[in-house]
């Protein structure tokens, strides 16, 4: 039908002509109140969102001389973390003249992420950063 028709015919139903495929052609048309249409889709909305998880960047900081007790606590916590579904940055503290051992700090990071590689893949792999070598693990999906 035309557009003048269907207006009119819109307009005695108490209703809007709103254009749903404008890209087709001749271009679809229905009739709806738009205000409800609207109200229905901002509703939609805010029900995926809140039911989708936000991933978070938590962090986990160790030192080269950490102990092996203190070591096993923060591979337990990098592991909750990720099984929550959040991604983890682990920063490993240089102090003084310790930063000369990098590849001490590598192998502690690696040892680290062997013990959470079930769950987790890693993002950013160990990189120096001045005092800081940093390693972001995210959880699988």
């Amino acid at each position: 039908m035309s557009t003048r028709e269907a207006y009119e015919l819109a307009h005695e139903r108490h209703l809007d002509l709103v254009e749903v495929a404008p890209s087709s052609s001749p271009p679809v048309c229905r009739f709806m109140d738009y205000g409800k249409y609207r109200y229905e889709q901002s509703k939609a909305e805010k029900e995926s969102k809140a039911k989708r998880k936000v991933q978070e960047l938590r962090e986990v900081k160790l030192k080269p001389k950490v102990g092996d007790h203190d070591f096993d606590v923060k591979a337990r916590n990098v592991q909750r973390l990720i099984q929550d579904g959040d991604r983890v940055k682990v920063s490993l503290r240089f102090r003084g003249r310790e930063v000369v051992h990098t590849d001490l700090a590598i192998k502690l990071l690696e040892r680290l992420f062997e013990c959470v590689k079930d769950d987790a893949v890693i993002i950013q792999k160990p990189l120096l950063d001045g005092r800081q070598m940093v390693m972001i693990l995210a959880p699988k999906v």
